[in-house]
């Protein structure tokens, strides 16, 4: 049986074109020292299907993903069998990456080919490296597969909603690990260029499959690579080759469109540099970007403005729960001088009138999440106003999801949910499936500590619909739970979309 599933690995890096077919027996003798094993029967197998075309540049059938995830479930039970590795998810993730690693090319070979690509185009080098990512397993398709996903309409436009299932729960054996272990230091953080083939440890994920393809953008090297759990189409991460801090600046303006040149069918954009407001890796300098156009690109301008030196952009406020100015132009340079002024004066504005302000205390408030993209021959770039002040009353953030919406969603607003797309977590599937079975039987949902804390929120909406029943009632939930995202956009928007908010903005605009 495990002479079959290493050869079935084996199979599956040929024909996905991970390995040549000259590589054969080497690989096999690298998964054969992994097991400690001394022979090999070469058995007969079944072939491991391949795609029409050549599976590094489509991506594979769902057929092939599951052979792949299978082909390791079996090598891993193995493992456990024979006493290598302990059963548990951390530990098979450790050892099936190590699996992988033996049928994954060097770093060298996939920088080769994906430059080779790029002469091309541009769209040719990350459909390869996106695809053997892919095939790969760095990014686990088979868990991906499995998040949930749906648009829900708003007067903003479409709004994108997953449920975020691919990130494995920590087992027990990995928490006790993280309690006890030292830390090293290295790599310094999961962004690190140290993480390419990183073995791993219980408190730090496997990298042995991981390859990243080397980048310049204002003048320094950056690394260019695909997030494992991607949360949208060729979800990738650009990230400084220093561990550096985060910072919004000028020269943030100027990285994000270096970017945008190489690969202008991407679009690229930064978390904002403040605590609150910001990502959840504030200590690595990184952007995040990818080929798909959320609801926030569709969004039109809905009050235009001219700013004086700046007569080759176009300005204006962008209709979105967040408050967010457009700058358009077919000079780069343009878009950039103009984003650092705005920035600029950002940084130093309050409105006391409108809860604006830049410091309290010596704390700085006031900060920018920027997107970037090459659009019908212009680079554009939003400029998302943030402000990360608190209150008594909103201790969490004035401008964050206030706390009746945390039952969805109290994590912060980085710059994927920025744009329209809510990340949420992975409890609320099983809620909803609970609160779903409550709502049709006329269940109390406060007698249930797991789903009390919903019943005020259906409190608030079954009045709306005249007949909730099996048929329709995840509908229902799922449409209101993208109801419920727009308000936690709308309170991470500084100005509001209200005459009074909207004219705090103007306020803004006209100081430019």
């Amino acid at each position: 049986m495990l002479d079959e599933s290493i050869k079935k690995l084996v199979e599956y890096g040929i024909a996905c074109h991970l390995i040549p077919e000259s590589e054969r027996i080497y690989s096999t003798n690298l998964l054969l020292d992994i097991f400690g094993k001394s022979d090999y029967s070469d058995p007969e197998i079944e072939a491991v299907s391949e795609s029409e075309n050549d599976c590094a540049n489509v991506q594979r059938t769902d057929f092939q993903v599951f052979q792949l995830s299978e082909i390791l479930k079996s090598l891993c039970d193995e493992a456990v069998a024979m006493g290598i590795i302990e059963e548990g998810i951390t530990s098979r993730d450790l050892f099936d990456t190590k699996l992988m690693n033996c049928i994954t090319p060097r770093p060298s070979q996939v920088i080769d080919t994906f430059w080779k690509k790029y002469e091309s185009s541009p769209v040719d080098a990350t459909d390869f490296y996106y695809n053997f990512s892919r095939n790969t397993n760095y990014i686990r398709v088979d868990r991906v597969s499995k998040d949930l996903k749906w648009k829900v309409p708003s007067e903003y436009g479409d709004i994108d909603i997953t449920i975020n299932l691919s990130k494995p729960e920590k087992d027990p054996k990995a928490i006790a690990a993280a309690k006890t272990a030292k830390a090293s230091g290295y790599p310094k953080c999961l962004l690190c260029m140290e993480n390419e083939g990183y073995a791993g440890h219980m408190t730090h994920p496997a990298r042995q499959n991981h390859r990243i393809i080397p980048i310049e953008i204002a003048g320094s090297k950056w690394g260019f690579q695909y997030s494992p759990y991607v949360y949208y189409n060729e979800h990738c991460i650009v990230f400084n080759g220093q561990h550096t801090p985060m910072a919004i600046n000028r020269n943030t303006f100027v990285k994000l469109f270096d970017f945008i040149k190489l690969f202008p069918h991407y679009f690229l954009g930064s978390n904002a540099d403040l605590p609150i407001v910001g990502g959840s890796i504030l200590s690595h300098d990184h952007f995040q970007g990818g080929n798909y156009t959320f609801a926030m690109a569709k969004a039109p301008i809905v009050t235009e403005f001219q700013v004086e030196g700046f007569a080759d952009v176009e300005a204006g406020i962008v209709k979105w729960p967040l408050s967010v100015i457009r700058l358009r132009s077919e000079n780069v340079e343009s878009v950039i001088h103009l984003a650092d002024h705005i920035l600029k004066k950002w940084r130093d504005y309050t409105d006391e009138e409108a809860f604006i302000f830049a410091e309290t205390d010596g704390e700085i408030h006031n900060t920018i999440t920027p997107i970037a993209r090459f659009k019908d021959g212009k680079y554009e770039l939003d400029l998302a106003l943030r402000n990360n002040i608190t209150t008594e009353e909103h201790p969490l953030g004035v401008y964050h999801p206030h706390e009746k919406l945390h039952h969805i969603k109290k994590e912060n607003i980085g710059l994927i949910e920025v744009m329209g797309l809510a990340v949420l977590p992975a409890r609320l599937k099983h809620e909803m499936e609970v609160l779903a079975e409550y709502m049709v039987e006329h269940k109390d949902i406060r007698s249930n500590a797991e789903i009390e804390k919903h019943a005020d929120w259906v409190d608030e909406f079954t009045s709306d619909y005249s007949n909730i029943n099996t048929e329709n009632v995840m509908e229902i939930l799922y449409a209101e739970i993208g109801k419920v995202f727009v308000q936690v956009l709308e309170d991470a928007g500084v100005y509001k979309f209200t005459e009074e908010g909207q004219k705090a903005f103007m306020r803004f605009v006209e100081t430019l």
